[in-house]
């Protein structure tokens, strides 16, 4: 972060009072001037200045199985051009005038001029011993408030309030390789046991033997270790190392519930500036988002909660939370017009900002706790993942050469077959194989889907069973 203070300095005052004519004080050298008081560069005098210190790409569009997406300065001169010689220059020596004869008018000028610097003197004086004595006799005009700023009561639902409850239960999460490389990250406190929630491109780079590290808002920073991570929800859970026993976990909404307009509180540490509070609206509800850490691995999907909140690169794992604190959903990705996709761009927030809902996240958390391993919910067919609006085609071939449509699995006894156009899940639309992927995903294995699809011009509906798939791999 850069800071940066321009100004024009006042000129100082003169060191010593004007002298009798008869005796002139000789001027200082000045710069050549041009009009309007320029110097001989066309440049306004000025005294010195001062200055002070200084999201995800789209997914690839292959055609993968839906249970898992497949790897996607010179000194300026000045009238003798700075040589420091030479007639008019600022290194040209100064001849002083031959004094005039006789005081006559100037002496009287002069001697008036400094008895009005000695009277505007005592006068000065003057005037501020009286108006001190007013003020100790009679007070200060100047009100001032009954109480200060830390006295205020802030109520729970003002975003000072939610902010103030739930700060002290997130952290700035810090992940470095072996290599070195890493980056930083937001999350929250999950349990009383220490597990923290975030996302797993926050934590991606700590997961093979790296160094990871969690901060409070207090300073206190403890040691942290990866419990299990799900690249395909872009869900992790780590663990403080000798958590303390004071944790209190941030209390647990209910996404499904949230409605568009809805106010939004973001907490994370944007740019690395760690333990900042945003605020906005619920966007938009189930905005199918494709996104990736970058580094060209395999993609993340969700069916994501869309908010104008300012959200930016270091607010990804971070809670979003509602106007009662509740969390509703994790800070995961931003539309970036540094890279045109959903992204971690450095543009910054465009306030296109996206979350996975909590209903989804607390889910996968808590398989990864238990298991070590996500768990995906499938209907076990490959689609397109070709950008569309029509739907998400089962494609004629599955993925590696599987079977675009898994034998005996939950889309084949659906009677569903290669070149079925999906158009809904439910009651939500259907317009691409991202989508599908998605809206799959927000659903647990066993539960049972209505979908509607196209064959041969016609829409047929069939009852699914979803199926599951254990780990990334």
């Amino acid at each position: 972060m850069s800071t940066e203070n321009e100004g024009t300095a006042v000129p100082p005052a003169p060191s010593a009072p004007p002298v009798p004519v008869d005796a002139p004080a000789a001027p200082a050298p000045q710069a050549p001037q041009g009009p309007y008081g320029q110097d001989a560069q066309g440049q306004a005098p000025q005294g010195p200045g001062a200055s002070g210190d200084a999201g995800h790409p789209g997914a690839s569009s292959s055609a993968p199985d839906p249970s898992w997406p497949p790897p996607p300065p010179p000194t300026a001169p000045y009238g003798d051009g700075g040589s420091g010689s030479g007639p008019g220059g600022w290194g040209s020596s100064y001849q002083q005038p031959e004094p005039k004869s006789g005081r006559g008018r100037g002496g009287l000028v002069a001697a008036v001029l400094a008895a009005a610097l000695l009277a505007g003197g005592l006068g000065g004086g003057l005037g501020y011993v009286l108006a001190k004595d007013n003020d100790e006799s009679t007070g200060s005009t100047t009100v001032s408030a009954s109480a200060n700023g830390g006295d205020v009561k802030r109520d729970p639902g003002t975003t000072a309030g939610v902010a103030a409850k739930a700060l002290p239960s997130t952290v700035t999460i810090e992940a470095e390789s072996n290599s070195g490389e890493g980056g930083t990250g937001t999350g929250f406190v999950f349990d009383k046991q220490g597990h923290i929630v975030t996302n797993n491109h926050v934590v991606a780079d700590a997961v093979d033997g790296g160094k990871l590290t969690a901060t409070f808002p207090t300073g206190k920073k403890y040691d942290a270790e990866v419990v299990g991570h799900a690249q395909g929800y872009d869900v992790a859970v780590i663990k403080l190392k000798d958590a303390p026993s004071d944790l209190k976990p941030l209390t647990l909404g209910d996404s499904d519930k949230v409605a568009v307009g809805d106010s939004t509180i973001a907490i994370g540490a944007p740019f690395g500036l760690s333990d900042t509070v945003t605020t906005g609206i619920i966007s938009a509800k189930n905005r199918p988002v494709a996104s990736s850490d970058g580094s060209g691995s395999q993609a993340s999907y969700m069916s994501a909660l869309q908010t104008d909140a300012s959200i930016n690169p270091g607010n990804s794992g971070g809670p979003l939370l509602d106007a009662r604190g509740n969390v509703i959903g994790i800070n995961s990705a931003i539309q970036s017009t540094g890279n045109g996709g959903f992204g971690t761009g450095q543009s910054g927030s465009i306030g296109l900002g996206f979350a996975i809902p909590i209903n989804q996240a607390k889910y996968v958390a808590q398989e990864l706790i238990k298991n070590g391993k996500p768990v995906y919910a499938k209907i076990g067919a490959s689609v397109s993942l070709d950008d569309s609006s029509d739907g998400a085609q089962i494609t004629d071939q599955g993925a590696g050469g599987a079977a675009p449509v898994e034998p005996g699995g939950p889309a084949a006894k659906a009677g569903l077959k290669p070149g079925d156009v999906i158009i809904k899940l439910d009651d939500r639309v259907i317009d691409s194989g991202p989508t599908l992927i998605g809206e799959i995903w927000t659903h647990q294995p066993g539960d049972k889907v209505t979908i509607t699809y196209e064959r041969g011009g016609k829409q047929r509906t069939a009852e699914v069973t979803l199926g599951s798939r254990v780990g990334d791999n």
